[in-house]
């Protein structure tokens, strides 16, 4: 038989651990930096640039905001887009879809012109995948293996699930495209006929729904109790004399 040949490269481009499979103590340091983040803030609002310093510090990641929204998380060869998004699901772990902004897609920007939604719906969604593509090409020159990392909370963030899918380019001849009674562009996979896309006009927001995969991480936080101000100014020895004034008004 005719042997495959042995290449030094192969292995470089193994990202850290296969998809949604984060190593052992992961859930356990995500629901500490959650419950931190409960007890010093003292209401439950975790912002996107928020969460991808946590998923960083989690699992021990570089974590660099980047201007794209597609690689803020950076390990070796692997980058990391991070989202979160609310959801009104009862029980997390019957989560099944997930809708994701992924960004602002401009055409009118990218290949100028006007916006007509009289226009062919299917050129207009050709021209927003492209955008996206383009973005994710990008990324993908940098890095051998690109991912999103999704963070699903709850109002109160008592529950919070996590899982990843790979970022991919998506082909145009796959979807079909129409206006809504909103005027906005929507994308559905002509297999299954489910929608894919959102992409809104006016601010040219782009939205994926994203399948929820089976082996998704869940999770239950306890409440804990707001860290008094007073104390902890106290324990760090605060005074006056940490305040200069530079300019009196």
């Amino acid at each position: 038989m005719k042997k495959t040949p042995r290449l030094r490269n192969v292995n470089k481009s193994i990202p850290p651990y296969p998809l949604n499979n984060f190593r052992h103590d992961f859930p356990y340091l995500l629901g500490r930096e959650i419950v931190y983040l409960l007890a010093s803030k003292g209401r439950a609002v975790i912002e996107g640039s928020e969460w991808e310093e946590i998923f960083a510090h989690c699992i021990g990641a570089n974590w660099k905001p980047s201007n794209v929204g597609l690689d803020d998380v950076v390990f070796g060869n692997t980058a990391w887009g991070a989202k979160t998004v609310k959801s009104s699901v009862k029980d997390f772990r019957n989560l099944k879809k997930v809708r994701l902004i992924s960004g602002r897609n401009s055409i009118v920007y990218s290949y100028g012109g006007t916006i007509d939604i009289n226009s062919d719906p299917t050129k207009t969604g050709e021209q927003v995948l492209e955008i996206w593509n383009e973005r994710v090409s990008s990324i993908r020159e940098k890095y051998k293996n690109l991912r999103t990392v999704v963070l699903v909370k709850s109002d109160d963030l008592t529950q919070i699930a996590v899982f990843e899918h790979e970022t991919i380019r998506f082909d145009n001849e796959l979807y079909d495209f129409s206006w809504n009674k909103n005027g906005n562009l929507e994308g559905y996979d002509k297999n299954t006929l489910n929608k894919k896309f959102t992409w809104q006009p006016h601010g040219s927001q782009f939205t994926i729904i994203e399948e929820v995969p089976e082996q998704i991480l869940v999770l239950k936080i306890r409440q804990p109790e707001v860290l008094d101000k007073d104390k902890i100014l106290g324990i760090i020895g605060f005074d006056n004399s940490w305040v200069t004034i530079e300019r009196k008004l």
